[in-house]
């Protein structure tokens, strides 16, 4: 049997889930990556995006705007800025996420501000396709 990693998902609101997983799928700021047991050590700065815990033969998906994410090989930490399980979410919620997101891109002063903001519709947008 393979090993499992420890996984902590932490909002500002309370803990959402603690338990071993096979693998968790988390949005790095880099792009989205795979976290298993015996994965080098690593912190690392999340964008907004899906956090995927596979478990038990089942997967459970969270939505995350953005946080840190700490790696060992024994365990993985998220803090979150925000996180919803994807069966709480509410699309139209996203939808409105995802205007917002565009009328910041639209609004930008500076290219930093127009490129992050880019990147958070984007971001949506991905989670919107796996809705």
């Amino acid at each position: 049997m393979a090993e499992k990693i420890a996984f902590d998902l932490v909002s500002p609101e309370r803990l959402l889930l603690s338990c071993t997983a096979d693998m968790v799928t988390v949005p790095g700021t880099e792009g989205y990556m795979g976290v298993m047991a015996g994965h080098s050590p690593l912190v690392s700065t999340l964008r907004a995006g899906m956090i995927d815990v596979q478990r038990d033969g089942k997967d459970d998906r969270y939505f995350t705007r953005g946080g840190f994410a700490e790696i060992s090989p024994a365990k993985i930490t998220v803090l979150a800025e925000e996180a919803i399980p994807m069966t709480e979410m509410d699309l139209a919620v996203l939808d409105q996420r995802i205007k917002d997101a565009q009328d910041d891109e639209i609004a930008a002063k500076t290219d930093a501000d127009r490129q992050k903001a880019s990147q958070m519709v984007d971001d949506l947008k991905l989670v919107r396709a796996a809705f």
